[in-house]
């Protein structure tokens, strides 16, 4: 299926994915042990409501991590740890992926203007901020979620 095909059901094909073009929201912005997420001005009124929540997703983009070796790495040992078992990346959280997403879920310190501020982000200076979504427990916690062994065994990431 070429890229301008569509499958039996009339759906763009798989090859259409490869025209997704992401525009960043914002960049990340280093303030001791909390980071700040400078959106653009004109994306300012987005924010609007976010104070209501205690929490937001955050979803960046491993900027540092975008070389071909490291986009082209499809198993490693879960937090580095070479005690965990050779996982394939899409069932861990690290930074070395297909497309270098990261996602990370932070107390809300405070909003002013077009800028976040929030704890615990694991994103670095610069980092492409792609998207925000608030924390909604009824739809983000699944208390049923099953995890494999090394999980349990480590320490809190």
């Amino acid at each position: 299926m070429g890229d301008d095909q569509q499958d039996a059901a009339g759906k763009p094909g798989v090859n259409a994915a490869a025209a997704v073009h992401l525009n960043p929201v914002g960049t990340v912005r280093s303030r001791g042990d909390r980071k700040i997420i400078e959106l653009r001005p004109e994306l300012a009124p987005a924010l609007e409501g976010l104070t209501g929540f205690s929490h937001v997703w955050v979803l960046f983009w491993f900027h540092e991590n975008d070389r071909p070796e490291q986009r082209a790495t499809l198993k490693v040992h879960p937090r580095r740890n070479p005690a965990n078992p050779l996982t394939g990346v899409f069932a861990t959280r690290a930074p070395v992926r297909p497309n270098l997403i990261g996602l990370t879920c932070c107390p809300i310190v405070g909003v002013r203007e077009n800028v976040l501020e929030v704890e615990g982000l694991d994103a670095h200076e610069g980092s492409p901020v792609l998207d925000l979504k608030p924390y909604i427990p009824r739809s983000d916690a699944r208390p049923e979620a099953r995890t494999p062994e090394w999980v349990k065994k480590e320490e809190r990431w």
